[in-house]
């Protein structure tokens, strides 16, 4: 079972980017499932989650900038990241929630590797 994600590069401010993660083997099975960045000398910084029901999440920093969605049938999840900012740049990584404190990493169980993410100035 593991998470992929895609779609990560370089980019300039107000570009956008789609990021998506895989899934196989029945990574997603119902859980919730967020995505969380770490700019460079920071931690894991929350910043969307999708729910069972397909509730959705946002940190206010990205809150009508970003939109998270899911595709329980590809075993997909993306994150459409439009207007994208300098402090957006970070390692983006997804991962797994059974409990669904979809913002603490502590509720993860399974993550990806990641996909960078660069926006200049």
């Amino acid at each position: 079972v593991q998470l992929v994600e895609s779609g990560g590069g370089l980019v300039q401010t107000g570009d956008s980017l789609r990021l998506s993660c895989a899934g196989d083997g029945g990574a997603f099975g119902g859980n919730h499932m967020g995505w969380f960045r770490q700019a460079p000398g920071k931690g894991l910084e929350f910043v969307a989650a999708i729910g069972r029901s397909g509730t959705t999440y946002y940190a206010d920093s990205v809150k009508g900038r970003f939109t998270i969605s899911s595709d329980i049938y590809k075993s997909t999840v993306a994150l459409q990241m439009n207007s994208l900012k300098p402090e957006d740049t970070a390692r983006y990584f997804c991962g797994r929630s059974p409990s669904g404190w979809y913002s603490y990493t502590s509720s993860y169980d399974l993550w990806g590797r990641g996909t960078q993410v660069t926006v200049s100035s």
